[in-house]
């Protein structure tokens, strides 16, 4: 046995298995290593009559550790550990607690009963990462749920709480008082018997209902490779014999593990999982905020004061305009009786939620919050006259946050006297429902102020990036700079509908005219109307987007944009209005348009993107590559399975990537700066 991670205690004649593997029990080579022999241990002590697996601390297995598994997997693997478990004559029960997620869960499926404490959440994410359950998931799942159920949870990585665990069947009982007590009488209850999940046949399962099971899991996860390969694993475990079936699902496992986008997943579940881990960071301590202040109750305004509420925070939300102030509670309102329409939240939560909102026209309140969010309109001399009355309410010591997106925010932070307090929150749109959050650093503001905002992140269930204060931050001046080279593009002679149509089918979520119409044409024009003084005159500028300005074109929300949207309730069409605007455009500049293939739209739209990463790593705004990748996957539909911009970079290597940006600066003309490769290319330290 591995004492140093796993130890065996006795409870009479029940051995109690102690998984102790800090922070979060992962199943390493020394967990499995300890397992097993405790299994044996177990096996050989005529005295037992059965084991208790827990694990010490706030969790039972919180998943395999990720680290080992892009390197050659060490002996004993947890198959071998599970089959151990199974052949052991004594009933051996999984106490689980926190979290029992991926090989975790795998292994306590291979017991014979779990007992789970009330706060266990179960599940086996593995799809989420470019695998499939190695352990006999796939395998033993449907065996409790039935086939339909299971290929929606393996495909999806659905986390089930304890309650819904119990009455989906993966947990045997729930523990009412203390959590290793009731397993201990749970494993004495079945001495003698063992319960071996392998032996109990698949529930039968509607054709149809399988199915649709199918095709929305194909349809949810993309049609990915793990996907597909999860679906056909727990398929199999109706028609072939257990053994061949998880030597099987082994071999697959196998075979994905060590696959490029296995690789590319891993890459951003570090990233994201490192992104509020911030070293210049280190110590300092965020505030403790319990009541969160939100200035403005527009769509933006309310969708904070949403998950806020639903991270249980008090909001008070506050409006000038009494009309606004309503309409804003009034969306709030309708959120959580949705919620509850739609059964996914029960309706006394919604009430409780909604119980700590309180909207008001008094600012004087603002002394009674410990984080003050300003959610204005985008305007610098708006959001600089609201602050100076922020900052003349507000408590000492309060944090107070812009939610900008391009501003300056130390000019803003300079129209107060306390710019030390002022953070940016860059909330995405709908602010409820988008993961991103970037936590924006001015020159003075303090660390305790930052740490602040990427805990509440975090509490928000955001993923939570820092950047520096620079145009568009992180995620909106990489976007800028991507969506300037598609326009580039049907400049010299591609379309919206192609570039659209390349982008999507390499990856990502949407294409950047369809963004643009959706998220409304104007918004950029009135940004590229304000620099245009300090626009450099050289430079290449498209005119294209100004022109569909001009002529009323602003998107969705007027029907028509780079598409036509003759009915609200149908998709976006293509308009010979708009490639007549684009001739134009050409003619005006003496271009005749040339033929483009998607990859070459697609080679461009991906350097310009890494160029400007780059440069902002150069500069300073974004202090870690792994920072960058987070942005884009999270806030702009980058596919997470190619692992972000920076580490598509990096595949393609340096003398193809240095030949590429070359081409790139051609294409773009006066104005294009393009950045250096080694920074980037050699930073494994930060990515």
């Amino acid at each position: 046995m591995s004492e140093a991670r796993v130890r065996m205690e006795r409870d009479g004649d029940i051995a109690v298995i102690v998984i102790d593997n800090p922070p979060i029990n992962a199943g390493s080579a020394a967990v499995r290593q300890g397992v097993l022999a405790a299994v044996r241990q177990l096996e050989a002590d005529a005295s037992l009559r059965g084991a208790v697996l827990i694990g010490a601390g706030s969790t039972f297995i919180a998943g395999s550790d990720l680290r080992e598994f892009g390197q050659p997997l060490a002996e004993p693997q947890l198959p071998a550990v599970i089959a151990a478990i199974e052949a052991c004559p004594k009933p051996v029960v999984a106490a689980l607690h926190g979290a029992a997620l991926g090989g975790g869960f795998e292994l306590a499926l291979g017991c014979d009963a779990r007992v789970a404490a009330p706060g266990t959440v179960v599940g086996l994410p593995e799809v989420t990462l470019g695998i499939i359950p190695g352990a006999g998931g796939t395998q033993r799942l449907p065996r409790l749920v039935g086939i339909p159920r299971a290929i929606r949870m393996i495909c999806s990585g659905e986390r089930l709480a304890a309650a819904a665990a119990l009455e989906a069947g993966l947990v045997d009982a729930l523990a009412e008082g203390d959590l290793r007590t009731a397993a201990v009488v749970h494993a004495r209850s079945l001495a003698g018997c063992k319960q071996r999940l392998r032996e109990r046949a698949v529930p039968a399962a509607d054709a149809a209902a399988v199915a649709e099971a199918v095709q929305s899991a194909l349809k949810a996860g993309k049609r990915r490779p793990a996907v597909q390969a999860a679906i056909d694993a727990v398929l199999a475990s109706a028609r072939v014999p257990m053994s061949e079936a998880l030597a099987d699902e082994r071999a697959v496992f196998e075979r994905l593990r060590v696959s490029r986008e296995a690789f590319a997943l891993r890459h951003q579940f570090f990233a994201e999982r490192d992104s509020a881990r911030h070293p210049s960071l280190e110590g300092a301590s965020p505030h403790a905020v319990q009541r969160v202040a939100v200035i403005g109750a527009g769509t933006m305004g309310s969708g904070i004061a949403i998950a806020a509420l639903e991270a249980g925070h008090e909001v008070l939300l506050l409006e000038q305009d009494a009309a606004a102030l309503e309409r804003g509670a009034t969306r709030i309102h309708e959120h959580f009786a949705g919620r509850v329409r739609g059964g996914k939240l029960e309706a006394a939560a919604a009430a409780c939620a909604e119980a700590r909102l309180q909207a008001s026209l008094d600012w004087s309140r603002l002394a009674e919050a410990d984080l003050v969010i300003e959610a204005v309109f985008e305007d610098l001399a708006v959001k600089r006259q609201v602050f100076e009355r922020i900052a003349a309410l507000a408590r000492p010591g309060a944090v107070l946050a812009s939610n900008t997106s391009y501003l300056d925010l130390d000019a803003i932070a300079d129209a107060t006297r306390r710019p030390q307090d002022v953070i940016g929150l860059h909330f995405f749109s709908p602010a409820n429902v988008m993961k991103l959050l970037e936590v924006v650093r001015g020159k003075s503001s303090a660390p305790d102020a930052l740490a602040t905002g990427l805990a509440l992140g975090k509490r928000l269930k955001k993923v939570a990036v820092l950047t520096g204060n620079a145009f568009g931050f992180i995620g909106n001046r990489i976007y800028s700079a991507y969506r300037r080279q598609c326009e580039f593009m049907i400049e010299e002679g591609a379309t919206p509908d192609q570039v659209d149509a390349a982008l999507q089918h390499f990856g990502f979520a949407m294409g950047p005219f369809a963004v643009a119409d959706l998220s409304g044409l104007d918004i950029a024009w009135r940004m590229r109307q304000a620099q245009a003084a300090s626009r450099d005159p050289a430079a290449r500028y498209v005119h294209i987007p100004d022109r569909l300005c001009e002529a009323g074109r602003l998107g969705r929300k007027t029907g028509a944009g780079y598409y036509a949207y003759p009915r609200a309730d149908e998709g976006p069409q293509v308009d010979p209005a708009v490639q007549a605007l684009i001739d134009r455009c050409r003619a005006d500049k003496g271009i005749v348009a040339r033929p483009f293939d998607d990859a070459e739209i697609v080679r461009r739209a991906l350097l310009a993107i890494f160029n400007e990463a780059a440069l902002l790593l150069a500069e300073g705004v974004a202090e870690r590559a792994t920072d960058v990748d987070v942005v884009l996957v999270n806030g702009y539909g980058f596919p997470r399975w190619e692992g972000g911009p920076v580490f598509w970079a990096r595949e393609q290597g340096e003398a193809a990537l240095s030949a590429g940006l070359d081409e790139l600066a051609r294409c773009s003309g006066p104005g294009f700066v393009r950045a250096a490769l080694g920074p980037v290319l050699t930073e494994e330290a930060r990515a």
